[in-house]
C-alpha cells in the first residue's frame, strides 16, 4: 500500500527500473531532495546489465550555474556517448540536477551534491548499487562543484556549513575520485579575468554575471564568499584529497586554463595525486577539439581504476 501520509517525506524512493535493449536499467526524474517553494532535484540513474551491486559515477552538470539540465551533457560530448561510455565501463552513472544560483546562492549547490550522494548510500541497494564506491564528475560549474565534493568533508572546519541537511539529512558524502572538466577552482583570482561576450538575450533582459550570482551578498561580503566557494580553499595539508583528473583546453575563453593549473598544484602540495591533462587549442567546453571521444574515454577509464581497485 502507498505511504499515504501527510506531509509527504523529504525524498522518495526509487521505482522500478526501465530496462533498455542493451539490458541498462534507468530510473527516471528520482526525487533525492525537496524545499518547499523551489523544484524538487531531481536524479536520474543508468544500471549495467548483469549482477550488482556497481560503482557509482554521479555526474555534474555545467551552465554557470544559472543554467543546465542533468539529461544534457555540454553540446560538444553526444549524450550517447557520455553515457554508454559508463555503463559499458561496468559503473552506474547518476546525473543530478542542483538548485541554480539565483534560486539559491552558494553552498545551496553543494548541498544539493552532497543530499544526492546520501541519497544513493541509503538506496544503493534497492538501485543496485555499491554506496561505498562513489566517484563525482563534472564539467564546468559541475567540475566546480565535483572538486568540492571532494575537497569538502567531516575534516573541514567549515562542514556543517558546506554538508547540508536536504533530502537523507545526515550521513557519509565521500568521494573515492574526482574528474573535473574545466572547473573553476579559484573564485578570488577570476574577478580580473574578463567575461566573454554572453548569447543574446530577448528585450529588456540581462545576463546575469554568473560569479555574483553564485555568491550572494554585498560587494564587501563577496570576497570572503569567493573564498569559501573555491576548492582551492580545502586543498590544504591534511585533507587528505582523493586522486583527481582535471581535462582543460589550453585556449578557454571563459574559465582560464590557469585554474585547472592552480588547484593541481595546491592538491599536490596537499599531499594528493592529480593529473592535469590540457586539451591543445580548445576553448571552453572542449570547443575545437576532435578528441572528445578520447577525452570521454580517459575520464572513464581513470573513474574505473580508483573505483574498482581494492580500498
Amino acid at each position: 500500500m502507498a505511504d499515504m501520509t501527510w506531509p509527504p517525506p523529504p525524498f522518495l524512493a526509487p521505482v522500478a527500473p526501465v530496462t533498455d535493449a542493451e539490458g541498462v536499467r534507468h530510473f527516471h526524474g528520482v526525487t533525492y531532495a525537496t524545499t518547499p517553494g523551489f523544484r524538487p532535484r531531481l536524479l536520474d540513474v543508468r544500471v549495467p546489465a548483469g549482477e550488482g551491486p556497481f560503482p557509482v559515477v554521479v555526474w555534474i552538470h555545467g551552465g554557470g550555474w544559472l543554467d543546465g539540465d542533468r539529461r544534457y551533457p555540454p553540446p560538444t560530448v553526444p549524450a550517447e556517448l557520455l553515457h554508454g561510455t559508463v555503463t559499458a565501463a561496468g559503473l552506474a552513472l547518476v546525473s543530478i540536477d542542483y538548485r541554480h544560483s539565483l534560486e539559491a546562492p552558494f553552498p545551496a549547490q553543494l548541498h544539493d551534491v552532497k543530499a544526492a550522494i546520501r541519497y544513493i548510500r541509503k538506496f544503493a541497494s534497492a538501485l543496485g548499487l555499491d554506496g561505498d564506491r562513489i566517484g563525482v564528475w563534472g564539467e564546468s560549474a559541475g567540475g566546480h562543484l565535483a572538486a568540492l565534493a571532494g575537497l569538502t568533508g567531516p575534516h573541514t572546519p567549515e562542514a556543517t556549513a558546506l554538508e547540508g541537511t536536504h533530502g537523507v539529512g545526515s550521513g557519509d558524502t565521500s568521494v573515492r575520485a574526482v574528474v573535473d572538466w574545466y572547473g573553476v577552482s579559484d573564485l578570488t583570482t577570476l574577478a580580473d579575468h574578463p567575461m566573454p561576450a554572453m548569447p543574446p538575450m530577448p528585450a529588456g533582459m540581462e545576463f546575469p554575471d554568473p560569479y555574483t550570482a553564485l555568491l550572494g551578498g554585498t560587494e564587501t561580503e563577496r570576497p570572503a564568499l569567493a573564498k569559501a566557494a573555491s576548492p582551492v580553499t580545502y586543498a590544504t595539508e591534511g585533507s587528505n584529497p582523493p586522486p583527481f583528473l582535471l581535462i582543460h583546453g589550453t585556449h578557454d575563453g571563459l574559465v582560464p586554463y590557469s585554474q585547472s593549473e592552480q588547484l593541481t598544484t595546491a592538491l599536490t602540495q596537499a599531499g594528493g595525486h592529480a593529473t592535469l591533462r590540457p586539451v591543445p587549442d580548445a576553448d571552453h567546453i572542449f570547443l575545437g577539439s576532435p578528441d572528445i571521444q578520447d577525452i570521454v574515454t580517459e575520464s572513464v577509464t581513470f573513474l574505473t581504476h580508483h573505483l574498482t581497485a581494492k580500498a
